[in-house]
């Protein structure tokens, strides 16, 4: 399992993910979900991923690396080429059912999942900064003004202090807040998600990405957002006050 929070606001993207892997209590390994494509003053693309690993894996190396074949013509397109941010969902999207055309018969004979989701940010050129999730079907959607943000993984925990706070205008550091607490109240209450958490930041029309940032176990910042979270909690609901009913 993993969570993977994407965040597209007016001045920018937030992307955040956790590492942990679990195919059972005694195979827990750490593996990155957050990939990246940065040309300098040409395109930034970042890439969550959730579901079977390798069939994660197989998608993306296919869509950064390998290419996908454009339609009627024999030449190889990855995200590196791509014209715009939707070629790029489209391509990712290929990228899937071309890994479920080879795998996914063999996947289906050993009773395995062919379970993918992937959330993929970013601007290419003067193109639109967007935002977008392909499922495993290879078909995606993506977030507007309305509903700024998506979420892969086990994302119900995270859900709320998002639908709360999160506007569409929020700034960016409020917004990578959010999205911190959000990481943080997913791993209090369930443990296939863990430390450490891989983050991008990217600001509108800058074609380099803002900020990249690994957080720890001894992450200052992280610890103490941690602490005064719980804090405000506990203060928030002490404050309320009670019902007024007999019991």
């Amino acid at each position: 399992m993993t969570y993977c929070v994407a965040l597209r606001l007016k001045d920018g993207l937030v992307m955040l993910a956790d590492t942990r892997t679990n195919a059972g209590v005694d195979n827990i390994s750490t593996f990155r979900k957050l990939a990246t494509i940065e040309h300098p003053g040409e395109r930034v693309i970042g890439i969550m991923t959730a579901g079977n690993l390798a069939v994660s894996q197989a998608a993306v190396n296919m869509a950064v690396e390998q290419g996908v074949r454009v339609r009627d013509s024999d030449e190889l397109e990855t995200l590196h080429t791509v014209p715009t941010m939707v070629r790029a969902a489209q391509l990712m999207g290929q990228a899937v059912r071309e890994v479920y055309r080879i795998d996914g018969p063999s996947l289906e004979a050993q009773a395995g999942d062919f379970n993918v989701s992937i959330l993929m940010g970013g601007q290419v050129g003067n193109g639109e900064m967007r935002l977008f999730q392909v499922y495993s079907a290879g078909n995606y959607i993506e977030a507007t003004e309305d509903t700024p943000y998506l979420q892969i993984g086990e994302h119900k925990y995270g859900k709320p202090i998002i639908d709360r706070a999160l506007a569409y205008d929020t700034a960016l550091a409020d917004g990578l807040k959010l999205a911190l607490i959000s990481m943080d109240s997913t791993m209090r209450s369930n443990l296939s998600v863990g430390m450490p958490i891989d983050l991008m930041v990217y600001r509108r029309n800058a074609l380099k990405i803002a900020m990249q940032h690994r957080i720890k176990d001894d992450d200052a910042y992280f610890t103490g957002l941690r602490r005064s979270w719980s804090d405000a909690l506990t203060q928030a609901y002490r404050t309320i006050p009670g019902p007024g009913w007999e019991f």
